[in-house]
This record gives structure tokens, sequence and C-alpha cells, in this order.
């Protein structure tokens, strides 16, 4: 029987099959080579979304130029995907300069949990009015004499700016009713209860008596002004070098035309820079607190505006205002509690909706929310703090007991929400 022989390749072909099996990684690695050398595009923003990806429930208004011609919507800011661009103006040509603002590779993410801001990022945010500095300023300025009187500067023409014999400055406001003044009180206090009465700038009630001690230096004055004798005023610390705010995504620009604001949650914090983050901290506080006093007179305000002026949204938020560190400052609450309590069904349809566009929250408000719905302590909490640091709190009295029953049901709403939030992040 004949047995047949197997052919045996040469040295040359299993050599060829060799380096036909390696040329698709030495491909890949010429391709990476050349992609290095070659220099990298800058970023170009994306488009402008679409009409009606929004669908604010109101009538809807034309869009208008973006302010200065440098904001950009919080989907542009969400896009890019390794840098932000910034719009800069020379010689009247528009070029984008790219602004590193991703965090640095280990950076811990500004969201916690899914719906808490990190507490790195809390870290940042400027400290506002320290406890102590506010204490001493109050019982400095209850103590000082009102060595005069100037009218601007403090809103309403009824309001004045004082000079108090300490040499500080504060600014007096009279209400056309005496609701608007506990209002003011009561808010400055309810923001105690909830953590955040640093970005209200301090604030004591006065009680007007032209021949008592307080206000003899400035008798004339208070003829003047045509306050009533023994009207209690608000004495809010005046506060130097405070700049106008514009709202940020995506409460801005792109709240108007027709569209509905969308909830900001922490998958569209991603590539921001830190100093936007920092406000995005204080505007969600904001936001609760005015829909937890149903404050109409800041954002909901410019809100209801767009029905007849779209661009409202790119001009300076009513109230609200920034210090020179950036810290944003909560002034002249007197429409919240009292008298927003009163027009629930005018303002509701904007500040449910402004509430619901947060979902993300300082831990620290969050749980005392939490606290406050378990307790069912709201109005018990604030009663007990505003008659424990204000000396004249039983000249304008207390909230009503449907007042102090709409306060704990708005906390209750806030709770659910924040609960909300919680499990729609979990499922993402």
């Amino acid at each position: 029987m004949r047995r047949t022989r197997r052919a045996v390749p040469g040295p040359l072909p299993l050599l060829g099959l060799l380096l036909l099996g390696a040329l698709p990684g030495l491909w890949t690695v010429l391709l990476r080579r050349e992609a290095a050398a070659q220099p990298k595009p800058e970023p170009h923003p994306p488009a402008e979304p679409p009409p009606g990806w929004w669908g604010w429930g109101h009538s809807p208004a034309a869009r208008g130029e973006s302010a200065g011609g440098g904001q950009k919507t919080f989907r542009t800011l969400l896009a890019v995907p390794e840098a932000a661009t910034s719009r800069e103006e020379r010689g009247g040509e528009e070029r984008f300069a790219v602004i590193d603002s991703l965090p640095p590779a280990g950076t811990a993410s500004p969201v916690e949990r899914g719906i808490f801001w990190s507490r790195e990022l809390e870290e940042q945010v400027p400290p506002g009015f320290a406890a102590e500095e506010a204490a001493a300023w109050l019982s400095a300025a209850r103590a000082a004499r009102v060595s005069s009187l100037e009218r601007g500067g403090c809103g309403r023409s009824s309001n004045r700016l004082a000079r108090l014999s300490d040499g500080s400055r504060a600014c007096v406001r009279y209400g056309i009713n005496p609701e608007q003044i506990q209002g003011e009180a009561l808010s400055y206090h309810l923001a105690g209860v909830l953590g955040m009465q640093e970005r209200l700038p301090p604030m004591a009630l006065a009680l007007v008596e032209a021949r008592g001690r307080q206000w003899e230096p400035v008798r004339e004055e208070l003829r003047g002004s045509h306050w009533a004798e023994g009207a209690v005023v608000s004495l809010t610390r005046w506060v130097d070098n405070l700049t106008a705010v514009v709202a940020p995504p995506p409460w801005g620009a792109e709240a108007g035309a027709g569209r509905r604001l969308e909830p900001l949650s922490a998958g569209d914090l991603g590539g921001l820079p830190a100093s936007q983050l920092v406000e995005l901290v204080q505007w969600s506080d904001l936001i609760l607190f005015d829909y937890l006093t149903a404050n109409f007179d800041r954002l909901v305000s410019n809100l209801f505006s767009l029905q007849w002026d779209p661009r409202v949204m790119r001009r300076a938020t009513s109230n609200l205002l920034r210090a020179p560190d950036g810290g944003l400052v909560f002034m002249d609450n007197e429409a919240g509690l009292v008298h927003g309590y009163r027009l629930l069904a005018m303002w509701d349809p904007y500040n449910e909706p402004l509430l619901r566009s947060v979902c993300v929250f300082r831990e620290g408000t969050a749980r005392r929310v939490a606290e406050l719905h378990r307790r069912r302590s709201a109005a018990a909490e604030l009663r007990r703090r505003y008659r424990a640091r204000e000396p004249l709190w039983a000249r304008l009295g207390f909230l009503s007991e449907r007042q102090a029953e709409l306060l704990q049901a708005r906390v209750d709403f806030v709770h659910r929400h924040i609960a909300h939030c919680r499990a729609q992040a979990a499922v993402l």
C-alpha cells in the first residue's frame, strides 16, 4: 500500500500569512499617528433646537435676538462634547474662544445620588450673609438712630434709604398695606427655617414714631414722607456693588417663545463650567423658596410678562441681584406668604412649572423640607423662629390659620416633587 505524504509549507508562505494577519493592527496604528499629527478642529456650536421642543402653555411669542449676542441655548451648552464656547466680539468680528469647561479627570460629579448637588460644588457657593454678621448688624440697627432719609435706590417712591448713626445704611420699606411688611418679615424668617437665610440681606422691623429716640433726627423728613405714625416698616441692610441678574438656562431666554420649561436634572449638567454650576445651586434654592412663599414678584412676573414682551427673559430678573463674589441676593420678598397666598389662583400656573423645572437640590434644603413634611410643623417652626428673633412680631401678627395650612400644603407638594425626582433619577 502506497503512503501519501502531506506537503509541508515552506518558510516564505508562512511568513506571508503572518504579515497578512498583522495588517489590520498596523493600519490602525498608522491611522492613529496620522490623526494625532493633524491639528484638532475647534468645536462649532450646534444649531439652534427646532421650534416647539419646549411648549410653554401660554400664547406663543416670536424669539428675539440673544442679549449681547453671547448667550447660547441650554442645549447648545450641553451639546459641546469637550468644551463650551463663549462668543467674543473684537473689531466687529465674531469669534469663538474655546473655554475649558469639563472638570479634570477624577473630579467628582456635580450631582450625588441622582438629585443632590455635590458637597464639593456647594463648598464653592459664596457664603452670603453669615449668621453672626447678620445678628450683629440687626442688633446695631435696632439700637441706632436714623440720621437721614433719602429718596431713591430702594424701590417704590414711598421707601427711603436711611443713614444710621452707626455709619451703616438701610432700605426702609413702607408697605402699601401692612401685609407687605408682614410678608417681608415672615419670608426672611422662613428662609432661616429652610437654611437659606444667608441669601437674604439682614432685615428687622421698626416702629415709626416721629418723637421717638430712633426717628427724632429725621422728624422733618418723616412729615414729607406721608408715613403714618405708629406704622411698622422694615429695615433691610444696604449692600454696595450689587449687579443685575439675567436668568440662566433653562429659565432664561429659552423659556419664551411658547415653550414649556423642562426639568433641570443631573443629566443636563455635563460640561457646564463651575461658575454656572455654582449659580444653578443658588437658583435651585431660589425657585423652591419662591414656590413655598408664593412670591410672584421675581422670576414669575417675568414669565407672566412673556405674553406681551417676548424678550423679557433676556432682561434682569426682578428683585434678584448678584454680589461681587458671585453670590445671589434674594431681595424684596414682601409679596411672599401673605399677599402671594391671596393670589394663588393667578400666579400658581407660573409658580408650579417653575418648581417642576428643578430636579437637582441642595441636600440640606431637601432634608429640611422632609422634616417639615414629616412633622407637619412648617407654620409652627416659622412662628417659633419669628417670635424668638423679631421683637416687634406682635405688631404685625402671624399667619392666619388658613395661611398656615397653605404653607404646610406647599411644603408637602415640594416634598412629593423631590420624591418624584428621586424616582425618576433611579430609573435612568
